[in-house]
């Protein structure tokens, strides 16, 4: 039966030949160490669906449809794309936040996108999934975003084991290709063992010392050479370049530091290249190894960045230890929130490699943010040093005044308002 089935593209050519490309039935299963480093590769195999003139469906627990359509760019508005919404009820609670992106029109043409409006229980996920399959032609793909999310949903492994043992299967008989993204950090090894048992390809992709490795864990009925051997690998854009392609990896470990250093601190392209004097694209291609910066170029970012420039040619901190770090920190900026709503600075170095990262965040009186100010699916602790605010999570109203301790797992909170006649001041604690 499976000599039969049709060999296809994944869409990074380099991927199809380590693994020996997609089968027709294929449940791909993306390990992602750090939660973002697959959606490069989800939107590749999106395009590559396209170009193909196949439909998609796009599943989103994490993020809400405004946010994937603005990822996604053209790709959003091909007519092969169908995105199932199960985060605006589902981690959205509900929120009009979410729901006006309905009433604006936003979700109608050129946007196929279909609201789930009980995520929260498996069966109608499922019912939704071979509902709209039901309505397609030709083989369909799918992008789970995510297993994680689910699991945070809810409530548990037990139940997306089930979800996924009765889904691949089915998936498998017709015919299409799925791709499940999971958080392995976030999962027990025996769920990882059981998913990865009825799997046809399982994916490993990790970060060690500043670098992205791809590992192919699994991969029925295909003899990849490269089985349980990390590739390293870097993206830029839609473009995924692996290490072995290239030989010039004096200039790799700049790139991706660089990156690294910059995205810790929360700055675009285009907010540090506004620092140092240059234009975005010069960034993108530094951090792409397409050029290499002039040494003055090289002091200028260290300088920015508040490293030393040797830091930029290391893979690791420095051996020595330290205990003592002086300054009040480095402004950090939240380029997905208003300008002026609050501030922050981060207080250990950004190449300081820590299990926790601290920070100030400053919100005036009478300030008003209607998200969590970091995208963090880690635990966090914030002591209110000063000042009092209120905060909104699953529409309960919690108040928070100096002295007091926040603690947050799973559940970010939606809005944040400084109820208070000073300045609120918090002590925020980020776990990695």
């Amino acid at each position: 039966m499976f000599k039969n089935k049709i060999r296809v593209s994944s869409g990074v050519r380099q991927l199809d030949r380590l693994l020996g490309g997609l089968f027709i039935g294929d449940n791909v299963v993306w390990y992602d160490d750090a939660g973002s480093l697959a959606a490069v590769f989800s939107f590749n195999f999106i395009q590559e669906s396209q170009e193909q003139q196949k439909p998609l469906i796009y599943f989103s627990f994490d993020r809400s449809p405004k946010t994937i359509i603005e990822e996604l760019g053209p790709l959003a508005e091909s007519r092969y794309l169908t995105i199932l919404d199960c985060f605006t009820h589902g981690k959205g609670d509900g929120s009009e936040i979410f729901s006006n992106f309905y009433e604006k029109n936003g979700a109608k043409w050129p946007y196929q996108i279909i609201m789930v409006k009980e995520p929260w229980k498996p069966e109608k996920v499922a019912e939704s999934i071979y509902t709209v399959h039901g309505a397609m032609k030709s083989d369909v793909r799918f992008v789970f975003e995510s297993l994680t999310g689910m699991q945070d949903l809810w409530g548990g492994e037990e139940q997306i084991l089930k979800f996924y043992t009765r889904s691949c299967p089915r998936l498998y008989e017709l015919e299409t290709i799925a791709y499940w993204i999971m958080e392995k950090g976030a999962h027990s090894d025996r769920l990882k063992a059981n998913i990865n048992q009825i799997a046809q390809v399982a994916i490993d992709l990790s970060i060690k010392r500043g670098k992205s490795a791809l590992t192919i864990l699994k991969a029925d009925k295909r003899k990849p050479d490269t089985l349980n051997i990390p590739n390293n690998y870097w993206d830029d854009g839609m473009t995924v370049s692996f290490e072995s392609e290239s030989h010039r990896m004096g200039k790799i470990d700049l790139g991706m530091r660089l990156r690294d250093l910059r995205t810790r601190q929360g700055l675009s392209q285009k907010e540090l290249a506004g620092l140092i004097g240059v234009t975005p694209s010069t960034i993108s291609q530094i951090e792409s190894n397409t050029i290499y910066p002039s040494l003055p170029a090289l002091f200028k970012i260290a300088q920015m960045l508040n490293v030393s420039i040797g830091s930029l040619f290391k893979d690791m901190p420095e051996t020595a230890i330290q205990v003592v770090f002086s300054g009040r920190g480095t402004r950090v900026s939240f380029p997905y929130l208003p300008k002026g709503t609050l501030t922050g600075y981060r207080l250990s170095p950004a190449d300081f490699d820590a299990k926790a990262e601290p920070y100030i965040i400053e919100i005036g009186p009478d300030e008003k943010i209607s998200s969590h100010f970091f995208i963090h699916k880690g635990e966090e602790m914030g002591y209110v040093l000063s000042g009092k605010l209120a905060f909104k999570i699953r529409n309960a109203v919690h108040t928070a005044t100096a002295g007091d301790l926040i603690y947050l797992t799973s559940d970010m909170p939606s809005e944040w308002k400084n109820v208070g006649e000073e300045t609120c001041r918090l002590l925020w604690i980020s776990i990695k």
